[in-house]
């Protein structure tokens, strides 16, 4: 099939180099000449494991190509995905401005019927609002084309995206049209052939399942951050708990360990976009709005922490930061916990030794940079040196296993304050570490001594 994917973030970049490796013609669109010359040249603007390769072997092969003209991309096209960004507003709903920007592009240049499949993350009734705006240019050019809008909800996750891509647990399909339906069906059937969770449905019913995963989800965090919470303060252990309730099949052991607060592009923007939708509508979502508040909160834990053992003045306190990304695997730091917990220590006087494998061009760059108190280190050994304490914020596989002798050589005190659990308490006694978890109380961590 010929296929045109307009955006080449996340989303539009793997699912683009995905579609091309199983034979697929597809020009990949950006307004971005940087970004498209980037790849052009061979570059990829953002890490994702197994992401280079696979756009490598299929520009090689002819099958993708890149342009900033979504004319040149529709000239060859049948099917045109939009995966261009949807921020969050100001009042907490999905800004379209750029979703119906592409829509008014393919009414402008699309030259044969066309199939136009939503794959950015939009509220219910967006779908409607992209046919309006392709109707509107056709008939300022006074076509007579057709063409179809299909729902098609991504559920990549960062770090494993193109493996998600290639093998999905399941795809998520809205149409109004049997020709719809069939082109699908079509399109997916190389990604599908050892499962059948291909799911179709009604475009509103696709719209909204979407942002219903990732709220759900999220639930399960924040809920039980707040379970975390509430074993602190009764003297019980979260790591033990979560082991109890998750081998509960009805439960599981998926999104129930205890942090520093969830992040990321989707679900801090969902939630809240969900919670927009729900009130334009009329009705009050209690628990969406709980989700947000408890993952705000959270997300100042490990610096309530720091300030109970050092006091609220921390001129002179240097912290060892592991971890800047929202999550392992990506240099992604959109929402990420990093940015609330270095802002709350470096305004109160601390300075920052900040340590993260794919991250830190991201937080230099953009997300930290006017923050003079963070000074970066290109190994995580090397952040240790001279500072009174270890702040561990994104779990990257390298620091589950670090030589503990040779960090406690670098650090000037023998303290950890651990945001994601990562550690034993009893390696840590025999260490002679100072160790501040989530969710354990002062009776759990005497008995287990």
């Amino acid at each position: 099939m010929k296929i045109a994917i307009v955006g080449t973030g996340y989303v539009g970049l793997v699912s683009g180099a995905c579609f091309a490796d199983m034979g697929n013609d597809v020009w990949c669109v950006d307004t971005n000449e940087k970004k498209i010359e980037l790849l052009k040249n061979g570059g990829i603007p953002i890490y994702e494991p197994g992401l280079e390769e696979i756009v490598q072997r299929n520009v090689q092969a002819e099958r993708l190509r890149f342009t900033t003209s979504i004319e040149e991309a529709l000239k060859t096209a049948h099917i045109c995905f939009i995966a261009v960004g949807t921020p969050m507003g100001e009042d907490g709903s999905a800004d379209l401005q750029y979703v119906l920007e592409v829509a008014r592009g393919i009414g402008r240049h699309m030259i044969r019927h066309m199939y136009v499949v939503d794959k950015s993350t939009v509220p219910v009734g967006t779908a409607q609002k992209v046919r309006e705006e392709i109707q509107k240019e056709l008939d300022a050019r006074a076509s007579d084309l057709d063409f179809d809008v299909i729902s098609n909800p991504e559920f990549l996750k960062e770090g494993t995206a193109v493996n998600d891509c290639l093998m999905p647990d399941r795809v998520v399909v809205g149409v109004e049209t049997e020709r719809a339906d069939k082109k699908m069906r079509e399109l997916y059937a190389p990604f599908l052939r050892s499962t059948e969770n291909l799911i179709m449905m009604d475009i509103a019913s696709a719209e909204m399942t979407k942002y219903t995963a990732n709220s759900m989800l999220a639930t399960k965090i924040s809920f039980m951050n707040e379970i975390a919470n509430i074993c602190e303060l009764v003297g019980a252990d979260v790591n033990k708990v979560r082991l109890g309730i998750g081998s509960d099949r009805r439960i599981g052991y998926h999104f129930i360990y205890p942090g520093c607060g969830y992040g990321g592009s989707c679900f801090p923007k969902d939630v809240q976009a969900l919670i927009k939708t729900s009130k334009n509508n009329g009705y009050s979502p209690r628990i969406l709005t709980a989700v947000e508040d408890v993952n705000a909160d959270q997300k100042k834990v490990i610096p309530q922490k720091v300030l109970a053992r050092y006091g609220e003045d921390l001129k002179g306190k240097t912290f060892a930061a592991w971890g800047l990304a929202f999550k392992p695997d990506t240099d992604d730091m959109r929402c990420s916990a990093a940015i609330v917990i270095i802002d709350e220590l470096t305004k109160r006087g601390a300075k920052i030794h900040a340590y993260d494998p794919k991250a830190e061009r991201e937080a230099r760059t953009c997300y930290l940079k006017d923050n003079r108190n963070v000074e970066y280190f290109d190994g995580k050994y090397d952040a240790l040196k001279g500072c009174d304490a270890l702040i561990l914020i994104t779990e990257w596989k390298e620091f589950r296993s670090p030589d503990f002798e040779r960090m406690m050589e670098n650090l000037k005190a023998p303290v950890i304050f651990d945001g994601r659990n990562q550690y034993n308490p009893e390696e840590m006694n025999e260490y002679g570490i100072e160790y501040h978890q989530i969710g354990v109380g002062k009776n759990a961590v005497e008995w287990s001594e």
